[in-house]
Formats: structure tokens, sequence, C-alpha cells
């Protein structure tokens, strides 16, 4: 959502990404999701912690009740959105990688941050990419 001017008032929407540390989906997932949180879209993003909400982490849960949220899942698992759901209420919108991305690349095994290719990079642009596509269709439509 463009800033409107002086003092407009952006609206807070959650992304929930992927805990999955064992596949590479999960690692994109993570890293888009923070990419948006701090580059593109600063202070409309929120990012909650999976393992935390599932833990009973109140702050996340109370979160996911009072303001949008998206769910970006490495697989149709849907570990995220499942949780959101079983806690908090219906996912505002939902991001299932296997929907844009070959499983082999999702579930390849997970590799350090130092070993990240530039294509791995690019995954992650492409998956930030949707969750702003997400994060517009809901605040255009508040």
């Amino acid at each position: 959502m463009a800033d409107t001017g002086i003092g407009a008032v952006r609206m807070q929407i959650g992304v929930i990404s992927c805990s999955g540390e064992e596949i590479l989906g999960g690692t994109l997932t993570r890293m888009a999701t923070r990419k948006v949180m701090e580059e593109l879209r600063p202070g409309q993003a929120i990012s909650l912690c999976l393992p935390l909400f599932i833990a009973g982490g109140e702050e996340e849960r109370n979160f996911a009740r009072d303001y949008p949220v998206i769910s970006v899942d490495a697989c149709e698992r849907n570990c995220a959105k499942k949780s959101i759901e079983k806690y908090s209420g219906q996912v505002r919108e939902f991001i299932i990688l296997t929907d844009f991305l070959e499983r082999d690349v999702i579930f390849s095994k997970t590799v350090s941050m130092k070993e990240l290719t530039k294509e791995h990079y690019r995954m992650a642009d492409k998956i930030a990419e949707e969750i702003c596509k997400k994060i517009d269709a809901i605040a255009a439509g508040q």
C-alpha cells in the first residue's frame, strides 16, 4: 500500500512463515518474510514466529486474532496456516511455495546461509513479491 501522505496510517499485517529447518523451502520463506518486513513493507508487515505461536505465545496469537495474517508455507502440509486457524481464526491470505516453485527445489536439503546462491536469493525475492501482492490486496480492501 502506498503511503498516502503525512499522517497516513498503514494497516499492520502479520506474516507467519514455514519453520521447516530441514528443507530449503522453509529457509526461503523466512528469507522472503524478513525482506518484506525490513525492506519492502517496513512498519506494515509484522513477522510472527511459528514455533512461539504453536507453543502458546499469547502476543503472537492475539495479533493473529486482531489483525489480518498471511501464512507462507513451503508445502501443502500448511503448518503455518493450520496453526493460525487452530489457535486464532482464519488466515486472510496464504501462499504455498509448491504452487510456483518446483518440489525438488523446495524439498532439497537446506544449505547454510554462506552457501546460498544468487538463484536462491532470486527465489526468495519471488516469494517476497508474492507476499507483497497479498499485503497490498489486503490493505486495499481494508
